[in-house]
């Protein structure tokens, strides 16, 4: 574990201690492993949510979960610290997106991946409570036509994209209702490189994730606005088995980390460049 991993779990076991409480322990949060906490993510994992460079022969691609570096690899370290786990007992798991949530006995305790709750999604898993409240947004190439739009309305005569089953795919086809026929890809890579290639005009992303596109994958992009949020807002939650006992000691511990400001902290830390997009409305 890097310098920084070990600091944070120091951090917040002190910070349990000055609580005047103890961690939740795992007599009454049984694991998939005994003794580990299991968490699962897809594969590459991306920045701002993870980040760390993966060392030769690693399995991951892009970004190493292992490092606790980005905001959701630090939010399951910090999970894991409350639940009374050592960093190196954390254990990271690749599961592809659309199996996350997809109906079935899972092979992690939970995974973390930008899942958006929603109420389908809800009768087949669980989810934690929220750990990121996130607005969709839409990336675009900077020149193009569509680089002028300024509502969300404007928006119908264009050809946009998404990751399959995601709530930004949604977002696409429950609101903007493009007079043209949205693209799906199977990974968000293929819509990135969709974009590059101007096979949409607009991709459809999370605004932290939009941001580290037009940042670091998409030369001459641009964060053309952010969304409104839904009534109730979009959250991003973890995900469990359905009916897993696991959700309410989780719920225990990010409401401790919320209390304490630590959750914060960690937003601050790792996804502090996502703000100030323009809302389309």
């Amino acid at each position: 574990m890097r310098t920084a991993l070990a600091a944070l779990v120091a951090g917040l076991a002190a910070l349990a201690a000055t609580m005047g409480g103890s961690a939740t322990t795992l007599a009454s949060c049984p694991t998939v492993s005994a003794g580990k906490l299991t968490v699962g993510t897809d594969n590459p994992a991306y920045p701002p949510w993870f980040g760390g460079n993966p060392p030769p022969g690693s399995p991951w691609k892009v970004s190493d979960p292992r490092s606790g570096e980005g905001y959701e690899a630090a939010v399951a370290y910090a999970v894991a610290s409350q639940l009374g786990i050592k960093s190196t007992n954390v254990v990271w798991k690749y599961v592809p997106f659309i199996k996350s949530f997809a109906p079935g006995k899972k092979p992690f305790d939970f995974d973390i991946n930008q899942i958006s709750f929603n109420p389908a999604r809800a009768k087949v898993v669980s989810f934690s409570n929220s750990y990121y409240d996130v607005n969709q947004s839409v990336v675009v190439l900077k020149g193009t036509k569509i680089a002028n739009v300024k509502n969300r309305a404007a928006l119908k005569s264009y050809k946009l994209g998404a990751e399959l089953g995601t709530t930004s795919y949604s977002y696409i086809t429950d609101k903007i209702k493009p007079s043209k026929r949205p693209a799906v890809y199977q990974h968000n890579n293929d819509a990135i490189q969709a974009l590059k290639n101007k096979q949409i005009d607009g991709l459809v992303v999370d605004l932290p994730t939009a941001f580290y596109i037009t940042a670091a994958q998409v030369q001459n992009s641009k964060v053309l606005g952010q969304f409104p949020a839904p009534a109730g807002g979009e959250h991003f939650g973890m995900v469990f088995q359905k009916g897993n006992a696991l959700v309410g000691c989780v719920n225990r511990a990010l409401a401790r980390l919320k209390a304490s400001g630590q959750l914060k902290l960690i937003q601050q830390q790792w996804l502090a460049k996502a703000t100030g997009a323009p809302v389309l409305k």
